[in-house]
């Protein structure tokens, strides 16, 4: 379209600067049905994996309160966290090549909002007010017996929803068992628990019941960042305006001189942010296909062949080419899946057992006897399994020894934190600088699990 003004201005507000409240239709047809699924396998994972256990811990845990992170069953700590730095680094570059690649997909199929708001708030607002039309007329009717029923069984279930999604929230960040011992034990004794069930609810239930596309529009940066990182070869819902225009209403009995668009506005009725996916690109479309299984079955109805709104790229529609992996996109998703394989490597590579070696503040080297030299350590231990082990140190690469001062081995709990004193002993003819790096072995059962990194003083040469 020549006219762009539409975007100076975004769908859910009108000119007095108002809320344009969106009642959009139920979709129906392939592609939601497709969504449906998807989304039912989603709420099956979000609702089981905090109460999936393997070994006595969490599958999947995030407890910022206590520094302790649990992914598929592998613990992290905040020793940790520049193992979570480089993922993080390496996972929104995935999100800015994704994008580039694949467009909005994950907002209409993977994000929590578009799939909690679509699939299972705004079915219940259909199942208690009716389809769109219906409840536009509920909104604007005098408040009567028949609305205030509605109304309030609407926002009951909301909230009702929004305090079981809250529970399971709350499950991701202090474990199941923690939850279950807020719900089944004295309230005096988990008040702080019980407040955040209740702040959780009350933020859901104020996204879900009255931010609702707000939340996609406003709110969230990833919208905002599509501007920049789209091109003209991205994956989109589009509409094919060099088959659909110049639109026309349908009439039998005419002639097809028109375009394909047949001007119904099926596809703006549907759309859960109150766009118009004909006027192009927009920064409110989550990519939730609603349009084009509305389309689809306009075109059907009218005997046009479907795909008018479609998966698609601009230059695909511009050079009127199918969909279809090119080369570039052949380049991205290899980038992509290496990747993913660069995260995997990053988490997979930490170590049972982390600790730090410090050489006690204020002390310089001792000497042993007439031919040896020590320095006074201290090491601090944590263990990231579900089992006690037993640790000794050992010097690498070196021809001293270590001497520990206490037990011989370290014990460190499961889960849990040890530590112990120790000297190292270096033969003076092996001490050639004033600080030299050294290298302590972590062995359990003889099987070496890390090796730290310290330094060792000796006299001025």
């Amino acid at each position: 379209m020549s006219d762009h003004t539409f975007r100076d201005s975004i769908a859910t507000v009108d000119k007095q600067g108002k809320r344009n409240w969106i009642f959009a239709k139920q979709p129906k047809g392939r592609w939601y049905n497709i969504r449906s699924w998807v989304s039912l396998f989603y709420f099956s994972v979000f609702v089981s994996l905090p109460f999936i256990s393997i070994s006595g811990r969490p599958l999947f845990m995030l407890n910022v309160i206590e520094g302790k992170f649990i992914l598929f069953g592998a613990i992290f700590w905040p020793q940790d966290f520049f193992i979570f730095v480089l993922a993080m680094m390496a996972f929104i570059l995935f999100i800015v090549v994704f994008t580039m690649a694949f467009g909005r997909l994950f907002c209409g199929w993977m994000c929590p909002q578009t799939i909690f708001m679509e699939m299972l708030f705004r079915r219940l607002e259909y199942w208690i007010e009716g389809d769109a039309a219906a409840q536009k007329l509920l909104q604007q009717s005098p408040w009567n017996t028949n609305k205030i029923i509605r109304k309030t069984g609407k926002h009951l279930a909301f909230y009702a929803l929004s305090f079981l999604i809250a529970n399971i929230f709350l499950a991701y960040i202090i474990g199941a068992k923690a939850l279950g011992r807020i719900i089944t034990e004295p309230l005096s004794e988990h008040a702080g628990g019980f407040i955040a069930i209740l702040v959780f609810s009350g933020v859901f239930y104020g996204v879900f019941a009255f931010m609702r596309e707000q939340i996609c529009t406003i709110v969230c940066p990833y919208g905002r960042l599509q501007g920049v990182l789209l091109d003209k070869d991205s994956i989109l819902v589009a509409y094919d305006y060099e088959r659909g225009e110049p639109r026309g209403k349908f009439r039998k009995d005419a002639s097809r001189a028109q375009g394909d668009c047949i001007d119904c506005m099926q596809c703006v009725k549907v759309c859960p942010t109150g766009i118009d996916i004909r006027n192009g690109t927009q920064l409110e479309c989550v990519n939730c296909t609603a349009c084009i299984d509305a389309c689809d079955f306009m075109m059907e109805q009218t005997g046009r062949p479907k795909g008018l709104i479609r998966y698609a790229s601009e230059n695909g529609i511009a050079q009127k080419k199918k969909l279809h992996f090119t080369p570039r996109l052949r380049v991205y998703t290899s980038v992509l899946t290496l990747l993913l394989i660069a995260i995997g490597a990053m988490l997979g590579s930490r170590k049972p057992v982390s600790g730090t070696i410090m050489r006690t503040a204020g002390m310089l080297y001792q000497e042993r006897g007439a031919d040896s030299l020590t320095n006074l350590y201290r090491i601090k231990l944590i263990n990231k399994t579900t089992k006690d082990i037993p640790l000794e140190l050992r010097l690498e690469d070196e021809a001293g020894v270590i001497s520990m001062a206490g037990n011989t081995l370290i014990h460190v709990k499961a889960e849990g934190q040890g530590e112990g004193t120790f000297f190292v002993v270096l033969p003076k003819t092996a001490v050639h600088k004033r600080k030299s790096t050294l290298y302590i072995g972590l062995y359990e059962n003889n099987e070496r699990i890390t090796r730290l990194r310290t330094t060792f003083l000796g006299p001025v040469q």
